[in-house]
């Protein structure tokens, strides 16, 4: 998708919020129209700007009320510097990427022989097996040349090889971060598909929560966007699952890495 014109949808606010919306669950044009405070008219023309850039998506229920949905999964990178100025396409996340090709940075992947390459950056660094687990050959290197003095080399020659360096890695950092969003929401629907009861998104995003360092109940609810009563109900539910623990008022998960 061109990145141009995602950031003119983006740059609507209701828009983003319609979006931030169906990031947490489908809802159909009056809830959205109700979470705005904005007319069902003016919902309805942000939703068929959405649908036309092919970021959301609608299904009729049994009741015949259509329900809008983010269609798909998209990672929009934009750039500000003194030097640059510009945004990288809106990529798909993706956990095929072929993280193998990173010469500078370090990832832990676990093949399962369904990746495939993807040539979107880096430019085939060495990998070694170990324990049937692939890493990479360096992990992000604090020295751009670790063979030279410690005395800082400021000639064009070391300069214009730690520019190459820095892009290189700039674009392997890029591509991980599709990687990682891929895989995490890999991880997310099948978090969610764990718990049979209709409410394993609502669980999976409490789980993200405290994973990203929301502790307290109220900071948790505030994530997820739903009333402490129910976040508190459904943390109690995890913690008996052994997915979480309380200290005090903090929750911490009890999965070690």
């Amino acid at each position: 998708m061109d990145s141009a014109v995602l950031l003119d949808l983006l740059g609507n606010e209701n828009r983003r919020r319609i979006l931030r919306l169906l990031a947490r669950r489908p809802c159909y044009v009056t809830e959205i129209s109700e979470y705005l405070g904005v007319s069902p008219k003016a919902v309805i023309d942000h939703l068929r700007k959405l649908d036309d850039a092919g970021l959301v998506e609608s299904r009729v229920d049994d009741q015949r009320r259509k329900y809008f949905s983010i269609a798909r999964n998209l990672r929009l990178e934009v750039n500000v510097s003194p030097y640059e100025f510009g945004t990288k396409s809106a990529y798909p996340a993706s956990r095929s990427l072929d993280m193998n090709r990173c010469r500078y940075l370090s990832l832990h992947v676990e093949p399962d022989g369904s990746d495939e390459a993807d040539g979107s950056a880096g430019d085939g660094g060495d990998a070694t097996e170990t324990d049937g687990e692939t890493k990479q050959r360096h992990g992000p290197r604090a020295e751009v040349n670790p063979d030279r003095s410690s005395e800082p080399d400021d000639s064009l020659a070391a300069l214009t090889a730690e520019l190459e360096r820095l892009e290189t890695l700039e674009n392997e950092l890029s591509m991980a971060q599709r990687w990682v969003q891929g895989r995490l929401t890999d991880v997310m629907d099948s978090l969610s598909g764990a718990f049979p009861d209709g409410d394993g998104r609502l669980y999976a995003e409490l789980l993200a929560a405290v994973a990203n360092g929301a502790r307290t109940t109220t900071a948790v609810a505030r994530r997820v966007d739903a009333s402490p009563a129910v976040t508190a109900d459904a943390l109690a539910r995890l913690e008996r699952e052994g997915l979480l623990e309380q200290t005090g008022e903090e929750w911490r998960l009890t999965a070690s890495e």
